[in-house]
C-alpha cells in the first residue's frame, strides 16, 4: 500500500447562477424516515434507504406512493445503488451486512461482513465490470462480494478511519473516498490492495467520488467547501470552491453528458457544474435544512435525498 505523490495542482476561479430553466421536483417519503442515500431503477421507481425507520423505501413518481421493506431488527441502512440483477443492493451499517432486496419479491438477503471486522459502520458500494459488489466502511474498512457464490471479503483501510464514497471507472477500477483518513484510494480489484493518493493540500477531507466519461475522477471535498478532479494518468489534481459555501460539500455525482452535480449543505443547494464553461448553476431547496447526503441519476434527471425534509428531490435538466 504505497501512497502516490500529488504531481500537480490547479486552483481556478468560477462563475454562478441560478438555474430556473431546469425542473426541480419534491416527493415526501414517511415521516421520520431520514432519507440518506437513493437510487433510481430501470422501471422508473426510485429506491431509498430509511435510515431511522431501519428500512428501503420505493417510490413511484407517478403515483407518488411509497412502499418500505423493513430490513431487520436493529437495521440502519446507508447507501443503496441498483445492481445488473436490477435489485436493490443495500450498505447495512446496524446489521453490518451487505443486504440484496429482490425487485420483484421484495425478499431480504443478507451477507454478513467476516467476524473480525465487526462495526464497520458500512457506507456505499459500488459493481465492477465482473459483478462483484465493493463496499466501504467508516470504521477503516473495504470490501466486497460476490453475489454468485456469496463470499464476502474485507480488508483493513491503509490509513485507518474513514472510507465512505466508492466508484467504479468506465475501464473498471474501483475508487473509494476516504473522509476522515483525507484521502483518495484505488483498490486493486484482485489482491484487495489499496493504493493511497494524497489530496491537492491536506485538510480536504474527500467524502464522495464519481468518474466522468473519460475517467478523471471527481471528488467532493467536505471540509474545505471545494470539488477537485483527479486526473490518474496525469497524476494531477484541480479544484474549484462552492459559489456561495466554505465547507458542506457532501455529494457529487457526474451525469452522462459529464456536468457534475454537487449537494451543499451550507447554501441548502443542489448546485450543477460545467467543466467546461466552469460555470455553477444552483438549485436551492424549498424547504431550509435540507441536507442531501447523496446523489444519484439517469438520463435526464438526478435525485437526491433531503434527509432533513423527509423528502426525495429530482433536477430534470
Amino acid at each position: 500500500m504505497i501512497p502516490m505523490m500529488v504531481a500537480a495542482v490547479a486552483v481556478v476561479a468560477l462563475a454562478v447562477s441560478e438555474a430556473p430553466a431546469a425542473q426541480v421536483s419534491y416527493y415526501d417519503v414517511p415521516k421520520g424516515a431520514h432519507p440518506h442515500d437513493v437510487a433510481p431503477a430501470p422501471d422508473g421507481t426510485v429506491w431509498y434507504t430509511a435510515q431511522h425507520q431501519g428500512a428501503v423505501g420505493i417510490l413511484d413518481p407517478k403515483s407518488r406512493k411509497t412502499v418500505q421493506i423493513p430490513l431487520g431488527q436493529g437495521a440502519a441502512p446507508h447507501g443503496v445503488i441498483i445492481g445488473p440483477d436490477r435489485a436493490a443492493w443495500v450498505t447495512e451499517g446496524g446489521l453490518n451486512a451487505i443486504v440484496r432486496v429482490d425487485p420483484e419479491t421484495h425478499a431480504v438477503k443478507h451477507y454478513p461482513l467476516p467476524a473480525s471486522f465487526p462495526a464497520a459502520n458500512l457506507n456505499t458500494a459500488t459493481f465492477d465490470r465482473k459483478g462483484i459488489l465493493w463496499f466501504t466502511g467508516q470504521a477503516g474498512v473495504y470490501g466486497r462480494v460476490d453475489p454468485a457464490s456469496g463470499q464476502v471479503d474485507a480488508w483493513k483501510a491503509p490509513k485507518g478511519a474513514g472510507p465512505y464514497g466508492i466508484t467504479t471507472t468506465p475501464n473498471g477500477d474501483v475508487w473509494y473516498a476516504s473522509l476522515a483518513g483525507d484521502h483518495i484510494a484505488k483498490i486493486d480489484t484482485v489482491s484487495g490492495d489499496a493504493l493511497v493518493v494524497a489530496p491537492p493540500r491536506q485538510g480536504v477531507g474527500p467524502r464522495r467520488i464519481w468518474p466522468d466519461s473519460k475517467g478523471l475522477l471527481w471528488v467532493s471535498f467536505w471540509t474545505s467547501g471545494e470539488i477537485g478532479r483527479y486526473d490518474p494518468q496525469a497524476k494531477v489534481w484541480k479544484t474549484w470552491g462552492l459559489p456561495k459555501s466554505k465547507g458542506g460539500c457532501y455529494a457529487i455525482y457526474v451525469d452522462d453528458n459529464d456536468k457534475v452535480w454537487i449537494s451543499d449543505f451550507l447554501a441548502n443547494a443542489i448546485h450543477r457544474f460545467d467543466p467546461v464553461t466552469e460555470r455553477f448553476d444552483t438549485f436551492t431547496s424549498n424547504k431550509s435544512g435540507a441536507s442531501v447526503r447523496q446523489l444519484l441519476g439517469q438520463h435526464g434527471e438526478v435525485w437526491g435525498a433531503e434527509s432533513g425534509t423527509d423528502r426525495l428531490v429530482v433536477v430534470r435538466d
